[in-house]
């Protein structure tokens, strides 16, 4: 992902006040109020906080660890950074599913999720980097089974209205954004913002978020804030622990699923043990061979993994509700 200039500012905001609460370490910082974690993070999209000062946020905010209201005042402000895009209409909300992790060990199989729901008629939206060293992307198993990535909200539209399903790269959905998220490859740690990515809703209407997490306690902090703090008018989201930070079901054990549901939480999908029977999965983690192992499944040649499958089956459900 190319690291995208800060846009200029005409007043630099003096971030010192939030540092010296968030900047005292793991036990003696306090968290900020939504409102001003809203003023903060407005700020550091729009390039008004000093490289200094951006840096000095994002390591105390890795060590501290956000509150539910600071991760509710951040995104906030993220997604009233880029202008929303339009569902269209028909018989499912859209699905939303971010892809920033990429698989290092096993087949990134994210693609398959989103093209057997788009086979169903779902309008699915996929977000996320197009490359990152060491792993395998989504944006790259797309590109091997054909599917380019849309340049703009435009196209990501036109191909949702078409029932396919659309890949867009967060420098093109939300830049400002994107510049705060290449943050990452000059401090050299992740920051708020990989995490802010993975549960905003992209959509002006209702949408279901298919969310992921990949430390216990996110799971904690996510859980409390879909149910107290989450815009419930905006759709419902899953949960579930990530297969290598990916939202799609592990083949060969399948993770727990929470649905969230008008600020109630219910368990969709209980937490299983190892398969019985391992399924026939790509021999290699490539994008090449994990596109046709893709395009196997799509065809019937090789049977869907049923934890996937699974989780089809809930997304299909709860779509087709919110559009009731």
């Amino acid at each position: 992902m190319t690291p995208i200039a800060p846009p200029v500012s005409l007043e630099p905001f003096p971030a010192a006040r939030f540092i010296k609460e968030i900047g005292r370490g793991k036990h003696g910082a306090r968290g900020m109020a939504r409102a001003d974690a809203e003023a903060l993070y407005g700020a550091m999209l729009a390039g008004r906080v000093s490289d200094l000062e951006l840096g000095g946020i994002m390591l105390s905010m890795r060590i501290k660890g956000e509150s539910v209201d600071e991760i509710a005042g951040f995104l906030a402000a993220a997604e009233a950074s880029f202008a929303p895009l339009a569902a269209p209409a028909g018989r499912y909300a859209p699905i939303v599913i971010p892809s920033y992790n990429g698989a290092r060990k096993m087949a990134n199989l994210t693609a398959l999720l989103a093209l057997l729901l788009a086979r169903e008629g779902v309008p699915v939206l996929v977000h996320g980097v197009d490359s990152d060293p060491g792993r395998v992307t989504t944006a790259e198993v797309f590109a091997a089974l054909g599917v380019a990535a849309a340049t703009g909200h435009g196209e990501a539209e036109a191909a949702l209205a078409a029932g396919r399903p659309a890949f867009i790269g967060i420098d093109a959905l939300a830049p400002a954004l994107a510049r705060l998220l290449a943050m990452r490859r000059v401090l050299g740690v992740r920051n708020s913002t990989h995490t802010l990515v993975k549960i905003m809703q992209p959509f002006a209407g209702p949408a279901l978020r298919l969310v992921s997490y990949t430390h216990p306690e996110y799971l904690e902090m996510l859980g409390e804030y879909f149910t107290t703090a989450a815009p419930q008018e905006r759709g419902d989201a899953f949960l579930m622990r990530g297969t290598e930070g990916e939202t799609v079901a592990n083949a060969n054990k399948a993770q727990q699923i929470d649905w969230f549901h008008g600020g109630a939480r219910t368990v969709l999908v209980e937490k299983q043990g190892l398969v019985q029977t391992l399924p026939d999965l790509p021999a290699e983690r490539d994008a090449a061979t994990t596109a046709a192992w893709i395009s196997a499944v799509l065809a019937g040649a090789v049977p869907v993994p049923a934890s996937i499958a699974e989780q089809v089956a809930q997304c299909l459900r709860v779509s087709a509700a919110l559009r009731a």
